[in-house]
Formats: structure tokens, C-alpha cells, sequence
């Protein structure tokens, strides 16, 4: 949207110009400053190796988990965001790239560097299997479908693969190294989550200039008028479902070597239905969406739900005094966050991505965007 809406005097006359992510010198400087701040973030903190306590060290475990879901989110973005086809099974196809990864490293001796692509390879294959069914149905029926692989997946990793992912129980994730270099630390860490989500991300974006982007915009709007028009619908659906299974492996991969361990509790029904309030949130088909979503949930549920639970610890007995206090206060916390989603929808249905953009159309079309 804002992408197509430049300066006075800001023109192509080449193709270079054309393609470029970043039109203007100014986007571009605001582009790579933002990277490099990123990147110095670690330098600023307590741990860093300066000593440095300018950044909270919080903030650094905080950003990299914001940025693996992220990646997850965005992969959920190019199957529904891209090409209108519903997952409810994404929290499994997380499991599967983190689990296979988590094998290719104990079981088969591998770096980080060789489990990483390879698992997510695995689960974009993984994938592909449970979106055969999008040739048939849709919509709601698709739902069911994926929906059946978020309670497959976990029951053949827990009972008939408990040899080698330990079943419900946690199982340990080897340490990434590079050159004798442990990323034990989370500070080390920081610099294989950021870079690798910044690829994925820019990837995400550019996808959608591609054919393959152009045509999942055709299936998502009228599959049946993509079809006519000679778009092979089905393959086109099926490499949806393998891009967005890979995002996921990805997900799933940095999730488990980041924390060292793995078990089958972080990636259950309620983690799939998460990531998809974050897109939803973020604003779907935006590449920017899974970002907002990612943050703004993170936000609300680790720092403002928490602050004013005490609150309302304080005024329910006197405002309900014939409801028990315990059922209440253990399920304050996601009925604050339900209710929350449910106002935030209302006020931006199409999600804080979309309000960006108007945002920065306005700023452009400054001082004539003004309205009365």
C-alpha cells in the first residue's frame, strides 16, 4: 500500500529501481540503522562484553523469543495472509522441526548448522501431507483437516517415537558451536536468532513479488477464477503448505536449541490457536503483521495483563462478593487476555499492520492527509 505512494520527484527509470525493497536513500538508511541497532543491543547490556548495564538483560531473551515466533507466525502468514488456506495444526509442525532437529543433533551427531536446514526440510515435507486435503475442501472443513494434525503429530512423538524423543518427558538439546564458539549464552544466541529472522522476513516480503506470490494472492482472492485463468491451484496450494511448514520447522528448531530442552507441552493445541490470534492481530497478508502480532501479544500477556491483575484482585470480592474468589482469580489471567483480543478486534479488524500503512500514507501525503 504505502510502497506504491512515493515522494514528488521520486521515479523509476530502471528495473533495478523498480524491484528495490527500499525506493529512497532515506528508507534505505532507516532500514540498515535499524539492523545495526539491533545487532548492538547485546553490546548495552550487563553480560554484553563491555559490562555495560544500559539495556535491561531481560530485554535480550524477550526479543529473541518475539523474533522465533516471528518466524513461526510469518510462516503462517503465507498460508493464510497469502494464499486464504486455514491451519490449526501450526504448533505441530513447530514440534516436528524442533524434535527433528533435536535428533539429527543426538542421534546422528550434527551441528546446529546441518540440523537446522535439514528439519526444516523434514517439516515442509511433513507439511505437504496434511495439505493434501486442501484440494478438496476449504475453509472450514480445511480447519478440521489441519486441526487433526496438531493431535497426530504430538501423539506419534509422544507414544510411537518415544525411543527417540523421550515421550512426554524433556529431552535435552546440544549446544550450537561454530568453530570451537559455544552460543550457550543467550547474548550468543541472540546473533543466530536475529540475523536468520531478518532473512526469513525480507524472504517472506519478497515472495509475494514473485509468480508463486502473485499466484497464492490468485488462489486466496477467487481460487476458482485463478484456476481458469491456467493457475495450478493445487500446486500452488501445496507449496503454501510447504512454506509455511518450513517457517515452522525453523520456529521450532530455534525454540529447542535456545532453550536447551524440548517437551511436548509448549506445542499443543493453545500454542497453535496463539500464533493464530498474533497474525490476526498483526493484520494478515501485511509482511509486516506477523511482527505487530508477535509483539503486541507478548506485550500484553507478560507486561500489562500482569500489572493490573492485582487490581482487579482488589475489586472483585467487593464487586462479586457471591463468586468464589479462587475459580476467579485462576482464570483472570485469560479472561483479561480473551477479552483484550476482543476489544483490540473491534477497534482494528484488519490489524495493527494495516493501521501502519494508513499511518504512513498519511505522513506522505502530508499536510494534505488531514480531514475534516
Amino acid at each position: 500500500m504505502s510502497a506504491n505512494i512515493r515522494p514528488s520527484g521520486v521515479f523509476d527509470v530502471k528495473y533495478a529501481q523498480d524491484i528495490s525493497l527500499n525506493r529512497t536513500t532515506s528508507d534505505r538508511w532507516i532500514a540498515n540503522g535499524l539492523f545495526v541497532l539491533l545487532l548492538l543491543i547485546p553490546l548495552f547490556t550487563i553480560e554484553g562484553p563491555f559490562g555495560i548495564n544500559l539495556i535491561p538483560q531481560l530485554w535480550i531473551g524477550t526479543i529473541v523469543r518475539i523474533s522465533i515466533f516471528v518466524i513461526a507466525v510469518q510462516g503462517l502468514n503465507i498460508l493464510i495472509g497469502y494464499t486464504g488456506q486455514i491451519s490449526l495444526g501450526h504448533a505441530a509442525f513447530m514440534a516436528v522441526g524442533a524434535y527433528s532437529s533435536a535428533i539429527f543433533a543426538r542421534e546422528f551427531g550434527m551441528s546446529f548448522w546441518v540440523a537446522l536446514p535439514l528439519s526444516a526440510i523434514f517439516t515442509g515435507i511433513v507439511g505437504l501431507i496434511f495439505g493434501l486435503p486442501s484440494l478438496r475442501v476449504k475453509g472450514f472443513y480445511l480447519a478440521m483437516a489441519t486441526l487433526a494434525a496438531q493431535f497426530i503429530i504430538p501423539w506419534l512423538l509422544r507414544y510411537p517415537l518415544e525411543g527417540l524423543t523421550n515421550g512426554s518427558r524433556p529431552i535435552e538439546v546440544p549446544i550450537p558451536e561454530l568453530f570451537g564458539i559455544s552460543f550457550a549464552h543467550e547474548n550468543a544466541m541472540y546473533y543466530i536468532v536475529i540475523p536468520l529472522t531478518v532473512f526469513m522476513m525480507l524472504a517472506a516480503r519478497n515472495i509475494l513479488r514473485t509468480r508463486i506470490g502473485r499466484a497464492f494472492i490468485s488462489v486466496r482472492d477467487n481460487d476458482l477464477a485463478a484456476e481458469l485463468l491456467g493457475i495450478n491451484v493445487f500446486s500452488y496450494k501445496l507449496q503454501a503448505f510447504f512454506l509455511s511448514s518450513l517457517y515452522a520447522g525453523v520456529a521450532g528448531c530455534l525454540l529447542a536449541f535456545e532453550a536447551n530442552s524440548l517437551t511436548l507441552d509448549s506445542f499443543l493445541l493453545d500454542r497453535s490457536i496463539e500464533t493464530l490470534a498474533m497474525l490476526v492481530i498483526g493484520g494478515a497478508g501485511f509482511p509486516l503483521g506477523p511482527l505487530f502480532g508477535v509483539a503486541f501479544v507478548n506485550l500484553l500477556s507478560q507486561n500489562i495483563i500482569p500489572a493490573v491483575i492485582p487490581w482487579f484482585n482488589s475489586i472483585i470480592p467487593t464487586l462479586f462478593p457471591f463468586i468464589n474468589t479462587v475459580n476467579v482469580f485462576a482464570a483472570l489471567n485469560p479472561l483479561l487476555f480473551g477479552g483484550s483480543l476482543m476489544l483490540f478486534l473491534i477497534a482494528a479488524p484488519r490489524g495493527i499492520a494495516h493501521r501502519w500503512e494508513i499511518f504512513k500514507i498519511s505522513w506522505k501525503l502530508r499536510p494534505f492527509s488531514q480531514t475534516r
